[in-house]
């Protein structure tokens, strides 16, 4: 994939924001801010076995006095409802970056379902959804994204819509 501006801008946003860990499971959408964190002196990169994992990393990083986001993609979200419940009972900022599947022109059934209820589901858990559709949104929505998360508080999912990322090819043999 090739890098595109918004990448970069999503990930100098976070670095001028204070973000200093990146938690994630590997994927392709957010390929240039996991590049950028491995190796950047100033970010901590963790890697992840799963997503649900990123919840408790991000919380123990603000107790340890650090600024940190959780990277996902859509499908990811299902396997942290569970985790949600510590956000809302410990009332940590929280910020997570989201890149969607299931939506625009996506090939794999599989990823449809939770592709169609990303959003709702992290309403219901109590997470404030913010939406970027188009290049020229993201800088201004993860801006506003981390000063909600981390001046306000709140809890936070920015959702990077599949038309950001490009039609997805099935690569198989």
């Amino acid at each position: 994939m090739a890098e595109q501006a918004w990448q970069k801008e999503a990930f100098d946003v976070l670095l001028e924001g204070g973000v200093r860990q990146i938690a994630y499971v590997p994927d392709a959408g957010h390929a240039y801010s996991i590049r950028e964190a491995i190796s950047s002196p100033e970010i901590q990169d963790v890697v992840l076995t799963t997503e649900e994992e990123g919840v408790g990393v991000v919380a123990g990083a603000w107790l340890g006095g650090r600024r940190a986001v959780l990277l996902m993609q859509s499908s990811g979200v299902g396997n942290c409802v569970n985790m949600f419940s510590l956000l809302e009972n410990c009332r940590f900022p929280f910020l997570t970056l989201i890149t969607m599947r299931g939506e625009y022109a996506e090939f794999n059934p599989w990823q449809s379902p939770m592709g169609r209820r990303t959003q709702g589901v992290l309403e219901l858990m109590g997470i404030r959804v913010y939406r970027a559709d188009a290049p020229d949104e993201v800088g201004e929505v993860v801006s506003a994204a981390v000063d909600s998360a981390f001046l306000a508080g709140e809890q936070v999912a920015v959702i990077l819509g599949q038309r950001l990322i490009g039609r997805k090819k099935w690569e198989g043999n």
